[in-house]
């Protein structure tokens, strides 16, 4: 090669040799920040995914980092020598883009973990449980995003409609338990297909987001309602989306039935039997879209009946110039704290029985550190409530029994999963582990 050659060539390749060699540092440097990612989350216990989450098969992975990009949610999973994983579990709320994303399909979508299960019903692609006639949408099938439930409520009722035996006038097409996302959007359905329909809820419209906190942002994605259309927001609180859905309750008719809590659902032969609190129902198809949270989860100590105690967090500034207890280690509890612990002269105390916040998101575990760390509210770890009485409240951490001054006790223990309910009216559960 002549000299005056050469340098044309190394003209033309010193720029992507640049390149290449960024593009190499830039990557071991992103996957020494992934692998450190992982390690403080392993350190602090942040290790248990909250919902349906990734598995990552390493033989599959040929590293395209698309499943990086793709998360919503950011920094879920990184690269680390070449292949993707889970390096901040807990933020993990099962949007499935990752999944669709990678292109060799080494992601799998689980329930679970190898420690912990969680109960899942079987539920068919179209919804339907091994009760024939019987639905099951949204939450309590797993799937916890607001879109998610809203496109299965309507889902589930398409695939209702094309039942048989259909408006008969001595009972209704469908009972949907539950006015949540998943059942908001199954009415509207139902109203839109013309089938005859109660919508039962032992509250009233909102479901799980009806219980947040004052100012929660609720994180959605664009979804279609049923009648109404797209809801284009991507990004509300809590009260604007309730304002919103009432809008859609009030233009459209949706007649919702509160203060309905569902105790059976019989078959009678070709349909069901709904006994509530408030009246029975007769129906040719039933739809469950009550969510996971089910009934409270107590703590079964002395003094938990006093009216002082509650178990969610309505309006912080009911709690001004107080000394409050929150019970509890998941995003309720610490949002819940770090809401009331803004008002003025309040005193806030989080009792948790792990060492760390393994369920919680990071940024409500960040937003607890920091108004810990400014003195505006206590950590009591390892603890646990032994007793609560009118003006205090004992606890015991490791081997010493602790009491502190009280006027208000919070108790974010999650709740009793509907299982035995589901069991109750024959609906097979599968508790999973870590598996697809």
């Amino acid at each position: 090669m002549e000299v005056s050659e050469w340098w044309l060539w190394a003209a033309y390749a010193t720029p992507f040799i640049f390149i290449w060699v960024s593009y190499i540092r830039r990557t071991q440097r992103k996957g020494r920040e992934a692998a450190d990612t992982l390690a403080q989350n392993i350190n602090a216990g942040l290790t248990e995914p909250a919902s349906l989450h990734p598995v990552i098969d390493p033989n599959l992975c040929v590293g395209s980092g698309g499943c990086v990009v793709a998360c919503p949610e950011g920094n879920v999973i990184g690269m680390i020598r070449g292949k993707g994983q889970l390096i901040e579990p807990t933020r993990c709320i099962g949007h499935g883009a990752c999944r669709a994303a990678c292109p060799h399909g080494a992601i799998s979508l689980v329930f679970g973990t190898a420690r912990r299960g969680v109960d899942i019903p079987h539920v068919s692609p179209d919804f339907r449980t091994n009760v024939p006639g019987l639905y099951i949408a949204g939450e309590l099938g797993g799937m916890g995003l607001i879109r998610n439930a809203i496109n299965q409520g309507a889902q589930a009722m398409a695939a209702i409609s094309r039942l048989n035996g259909l408006g008969q006038p001595e009972r209704l097409d469908v009972v949907i338990v539950g006015a949540g996302p998943a059942g908001l959007a199954a009415g509207l359905a139902a109203m839109e297909k013309g089938l005859s329909y109660a919508l039962l809820d032992q509250d009233t419209l909102g479901g799980t987001v009806a219980h947040f906190p004052r100012g929660k942002v609720v994180m959605t994605a664009p979804a279609i309602l049923p009648i109404v259309g797209r809801m284009r927001f991507t990004a509300v609180s809590k009260e604007e989306l309730l304002a919103f859905w009432e809008k859609v309750v009030a233009d459209t008719g949706l007649a919702i039935k509160s203060g309905h809590k569902v105790d059976d659902v019989v078959s009678d032969g070709d349909g069901f039997e709904v006994r509530t609190s408030n009246g029975n129902y007769r129906s040719r198809a039933v739809l469950l879209a009550i969510g996971r949270r089910g009934t409270p989860r107590k703590l079964g100590v002395e003094g938990e009946q006093l009216s002082k105690v509650v178990y969610r967090l309505i309006d912080p500034e009911q709690y001004r110039g107080k000394k409050v207890l929150v019970v509890g280690g998941g995003d309720s509890a610490l949002e819940a704290a770090v809401s009331i612990a803004e008002e003025p002269d309040t005193e806030v105390t989080i009792s948790y029985r792990s060492a760390a916040f393994s369920r919680a998101k990071e940024k409500n575990v960040r937003r607890v550190t920091a108004a810990h760390e400014q003195g505006r509210l206590q950590l009591l770890m390892n603890s646990n409530v032994s007793a609560i009485h009118p003006d205090r409240v004992e606890l015991k951490q490791e081997d010493e029994i602790i009491s502190i001054d009280n006027d208000a006790v919070i108790i974010s223990a999650g709740g009793v999963l509907p299982t035995p309910f589901l069991k109750q009216i024959g609906v097979e559960v599968e508790t999973k582990y870590g598996k697809a």
